[in-house]
């Protein structure tokens, strides 16, 4: 319990920096999952990406979360896109095989 008025004052901007810090990682979390949505869907994934990266230099910049923790959080992001790009270019590029009948035919 605070004993002095200085600590009150402590408790109760505390309570609004963590309220406040909390919306920002909500909004970082839902940013990159959205992200990751759109990316593993195949769909243009371009401007989402850019919205989580730039919601992400904000929380860092404001100190919601390191700057270190932020930037792995995009790398980590950039290599998914790519990898899952790449994946779509290489499903687009090698033709399906036609199915197979599975009835032989009947040797008269």
């Amino acid at each position: 319990m605070a004993n002095t008025k200085s600590s009150e004052k402590r408790i109760r901007s505390n309570e609004r920096r963590r309220l406040r810090n909390q919306m920002y990682r909500s909004r970082v979390k839902t940013m990159i999952r959205k992200a990751e949505e759109l990316i593993f869907s195949g769909e243009s994934s371009d401007e989402a990406i850019r919205a989580a990266m730039s919601t992400l230099d904000k929380a860092a910049v404001k100190g919601i979360i390191h700057k270190n923790n932020a930037a792995r959080r995009k790398s980590r992001l950039a290599k998914k896109l790519v990898k899952y790009q790449a994946l779509a270019s290489a499903a687009a590029a090698t033709p399906a095989k036609a199915p197979r009948s599975t009835k032989r035919s009947a040797k008269a």
